[in-house]
């Protein structure tokens, strides 16, 4: 059996780890308590920026969140300056999350690192992460759906309700169940 660290650090690096351990359990249930004080006891109170702080220690200091907010980790967050994500997101970052400079994130976005194996003893046993990247000056729609391992690159429109299961190129407006680019922007 591995310790907590070492499950930690296979599921970082994209490898496969036992996230039912009972140390796992405990070290999201101390991230619960944490987002229990942004999204309810803390709220846009003088306490706010500190328990911000102290969930997404990797993020810009200006990195803004509406409550509610929900995430396994938080410290797999990497939101630079200007990253704005409105209420009822969901973020699963078992591996890195990371969202370019000045990027809108609309209600209710998910976005999911994990992912688990389609036969059932192997899915019993482990799952895996992949690390999504967000790029710059990005907007995100409304309920759209970020799967493991995407990369959006810079200045694109993920249209409300879509479900991105491959990566996206800059300047892009993706939309659909799969995402498919249907446009360039920012073409002057």
């Amino acid at each position: 059996m591995r310790t907590l660290q070492e499950e930690l650090k296979c599921m970082r690096e994209g490898l496969h780890y036992d996230a039912h351990t009972p140390e796992m359990y405990a070290y999201r249930a101390e991230v619960k308590k944490k987002l229990h004080q942004l999204n309810v006891t803390e709220y846009h109170t003088s306490k706010m920026p500190e328990v911000t702080r102290s969930l997404f220690p990797n993020s810009a200091p200006d990195f803004f969140v509406e409550p509610p907010f929900y995430c396994d980790y938080g410290d797999g967050i990497y939101a630079t300056e200007g990253v704005f994500i409105n209420f009822g997101a969901v973020i699963l970052d078992g591996a890195k999350v990371t969202i370019g400079r000045k990027t809108l994130i609309a209600p209710g976005v998910h976005i999911y690192t994990a992912q688990h194996p389609l036969d059932a003893d192997e899915r019993d046993a482990y799952e895996n992460c992949l690390p999504v990247t967000i790029g710059e000056r990005c907007w995100i729609g409304g309920h759209a759906t970020i799967c493991p391992g995407v990369t959006i690159g810079d200045r694109c429109v993920i249209g409300a309700g879509s479900v991105v299961t491959h990566d996206i190129p800059a300047d892009s407006l993706a939309v659909g169940n799969p995402a498919k680019v249907i446009r360039k922007l920012n073409q002057k």
